[in-house]
């Protein structure tokens, strides 16, 4: 049996095996060769009977690593960028968080700190990422970086408000991590923002694709709820955002907190059902791709997360997606980690004869679409998470 990191009941076993598969989907590669010897690992995701945790039992976390190679900003995208303000809007104007010191755990390249200070002229804000690259400080000295781990070592620093996106999924041992910062925290009432994937989405929707290395922990509502609650805080709310795609959490320390209650919330039957599809899922995508590739070049949008995973579950030698596109400017002329596949921009697409791009996230189909648009390409678009062959003509 093994232990569910968050309410420690036993598990039995995996309902997904996938081995080895990469086990960085963010790093910035340059050569095939080192894109195809990238360190991997094992995938055996467990889906928690008791609270509905699922998470990878055979992650190691020796085997990663998140330097300055480390890429996983999302901003280039005007879809996503839009998001990012909408919920900094979210946390300051209905949150009340203005007149705070703010500090942000994982704050990445720092769009999200800066845009919760820009919101207000007198919130504060400290970034916390071994990862981070850009200036110490922003705004008028208003928000500062630090290039490390957020930890008990930094208490010192007051904070009004920790806001925390997508990095408790990295973390094989949540619940560790929320008891470290109810300590750093201390007395003070601060409030807590918190956003991670949502794994009921993934296994709804049946998105083989969602599932990988970097992720070892994947969280519902009641897993989410149940985490913070053993950590030492009371939810206030916990909603679905991004289309579905990501849970929002808000939550303050707690000292008197009663037991928590755990429920899988059908997890574990979702997680079964997902199991018997995901090998005709694979099966029925690879022959999707077959019949596109009759029509000419196949591109895919996306080299972040899911479309790494996806190219290494289907082409992993490379023989069906010519090229990845992506509108980061600093993947572009790089390969696609685990299979090697070129990356490269929306107005290179024509110059390798593209006539179909397929869509791993639906959220940013309407954005590639008036892109192609632009750039006056004709070019298919399909949306990979539903059924019709081709889904629009850009012209």
């Amino acid at each position: 049996m093994t232990a569910c990191p968050v309410c420690t009941a036993g598990t039995g076993e995996p309902f997904l095996v996938r081995d080895p598969v990469p086990v960085h989907q963010n790093l910035l590669v340059r050569t095939e060769a080192e894109a195809r010897a990238l360190n991997r690992g094992r995938l055996a995701l467990h889906a928690c009977e008791a609270c509905g945790f699922v998470f990878n039992a055979s992650f190691d976390p020796a085997l990663l690593s998140y330097g300055a190679s480390y890429e996983n900003t999302q901003s280039c995208s005007p879809a996503f960028e839009a998001y990012v303000e909408e919920l900094a809007g979210h946390v300051v104007d209905e949150g009340g968080v203005r007149g705070s010191r703010i500090v942000e755990i994982g704050c990445g390249k720092g769009a999200f700190i800066r845009a919760l200070v820009r919101r207000d002229p007198e919130n504060r804000g400290i970034g916390f990422d071994p990862s981070y690259l850009g200036p110490d400080e922003d705004l008028d000295g208003r928000v500062r970086f630090e290039k490390r781990f957020y930890d008990e070592s930094c208490a010192g620093e007051p904070a009004d408000a920790v806001v925390c996106r997508h990095v408790l999924e990295h973390i094989p041992d949540p619940v560790g991590l929320l008891r470290g910062l109810r300590t750093t925290l201390g007395s003070r009432p601060a409030r807590i923002f918190f956003e991670t994937p949502c794994v009921e989405w993934i296994l709804a929707n049946e998105v083989i694709w969602d599932f990988f290395y970097e992720h070892c922990s994947y969280f519902s509502v009641g897993s989410l709820t149940s985490a913070f609650q053993r950590a030492g805080f009371e939810v206030d709310s916990v909603r679905h955002t991004f289309g579905g795609q990501y849970l929002w959490l808000e939550a303050h320390p707690t000292d008197t907190l009663a037991a928590p209650r755990f429920q899988s919330g059908g997890i574990p039957a979702l997680a079964v059902h997902f199991a018997r599809v995901e090998g005709a899922h694979t099966r029925a995508l690879r022959e999707r791709l077959q019949r596109m590739a009759v029509d000419g070049p196949i591109a895919m949008w996306g080299a972040a997360a899911k479309g790494v995973t996806l190219a290494n579950l289907v082409d992993p030698e490379r023989r069906l997606i010519t090229c990845i596109v992506d509108l980061n400017p600093s993947k572009q002329g790089g390969c696609l980690p685990g299979t090697g596949h070129p990356i490269v921009g929306p107005l290179d697409l024509g110059s390798w004869h593209i006539r179909t791009a397929v869509v791993t996230n639906p959220n940013y189909f309407d954005e590639n679409e008036r892109l192609l648009r632009q750039a006056s390409l004709d070019i298919g678009l399909v949306d990979l998470m539903h059924p019709g062959e081709v889904d629009a003509h850009s012209h």
